[in-house]
């Protein structure tokens, strides 16, 4: 199975980059984790900001392959703690689709991705800054696979 993180925004500090990378290489080959990045539309202070969503929902959805499952990771989604993430990651597992994961810009995600997805996941009620969000992600995905496979790193 693959996981891959669809996330509007490019030009990440070395550091996000880092952090995402550092976990991605970690997961094992059966169940690999990829980052794409949404270039982001140009934000201006008269920008048509619905059209700048939709934009950037169009080229996401059309990143993403037939047939993937897709999760939306939304403040009004579902809290998964991470041995209820683990469970999640075991039933992906099983249902043998790819999972797509869509983090959005600023102001969110398209209506249509939103409109798309099968679940949505949300990390926490805070607003997380967007660059921190891949870091949080590929750490919680990756422990869930630890505690699923009795890896000594959801121990620590």
């Amino acid at each position: 199975m693959r996981l891959t993180l669809y996330a509007v925004g490019n030009k990440m500090p070395a550091w996000v980059t880092q952090g995402f990378e550092e976990y991605a290489r970690r997961f094992p080959r059966d169940l690999s984790f990829h980052l794409v990045e949404i270039p982001p539309g140009k934000r201006s202070k008269n920008a048509d900001i619905a059209r700048i969503l939709d934009k950037e929902g169009e080229q996401m959805l059309a990143a993403i392959p037939k047939g993937n499952r897709i999760v939306t990771l939304e403040v009004t989604g579902k809290p998964w703690d991470t041995p209820m993430l683990a469970k999640q990651l075991e039933r992906w597992q099983h249902d043998g689709r790819d999972v797509a994961l869509l983090v959005g810009g600023p102001e969110g995600l398209a209506p249509a991705c939103i409109a798309a997805s099968e679940q949505k996941w949300s990390l926490s009620p805070l607003t997380l800054p967007h660059p921190m969000v891949r870091i949080i992600i590929a750490e919680s995905l990756y422990r869930a696979w630890s505690v699923n496979n009795n890896h000594p790193y959801h121990r620590e």
